[in-house]
Formats: structure tokens, sequence, C-alpha cells
């Protein structure tokens, strides 16, 4: 598990609209070709840096693929990564501030402490 590739995938995807839409539309699609083509980039680093290692589990991927954030929350992606670009691609289909009461009415199970969202 990967922590840190949750959510640079959040991360990068919630910075560029057409990668937002692309998620929105084809979660799965787009999450497979991220972590094939994007995963292993540095971040905020020019072309031609990158590792080979960094690959989602099977249980990231589906999360992800699910636009299923209480999961990813549970996995320890940084709620703040996940409600923004959340709310980048539900927001438009809800009432004002709908959207933000729903994704935290679901995330009300959890007690403390949270799940670590450190990287």
């Amino acid at each position: 598990m990967s922590r840190y590739l949750l959510n640079k995938f959040l991360y990068t995807v919630d910075r560029d609209p057409e990668l937002v839409e692309r998620y929105r539309s084809e979660p799965r699609e787009t999450v497979e070709w991220w972590e094939e083509s994007r995963a292993n980039a540095v971040l905020n680093c020019h072309d031609g840096e990158a590792s080979t290692w960094l690959r989602f589990t099977a249980e990231e991927r589906a999360a992800l693929a699910g636009h299923d954030h209480v999961a990813l929350f549970a996995l320890g992606a940084h709620p703040f990564l996940t409600l923004t670009l959340f709310i980048a691609m539900f927001e438009r289909d809800h009432g004002p501030l709908e959207y933000q009461k729903a994704y935290g009415a679901r995330l009300a199970h959890f007690d403390l402490p949270y799940p670590d969202i450190a990287t």
C-alpha cells in the first residue's frame, strides 16, 4: 500500500480539468492509464525523471475506480485531497453544500484515532 501514490493520484488529477472530467466519466480507464503513464513520474519535476516501482494495490485500484472516498480514507488517502477532487467531479449534480454534507456523513462512522494519512 502506498498512501503517497494515492495522494499523488488525487493531487495530479485534481489539478487538470481534462483529467477531472476523464476520471469522472471513465474512472477505471483513467486509473489504469495514470498508473501506467504517470505514477512513476517525479512530482513537480521536469520530464525525464522517473522511478520504476510505484504501483497501486488491487484494493487501491478498486477504491479509485469506484470513486469510493470512504475506502480511500480507510486506506490513508488525505481527506482534503479526496474532497477537493470529488467536489470538482460531483458537486454539479447536487444542491449547495449537499455533496459536502453527504461526503461527511459517509465518513461519520470513523472514530478517533482516524486512519493514518501521513505519507
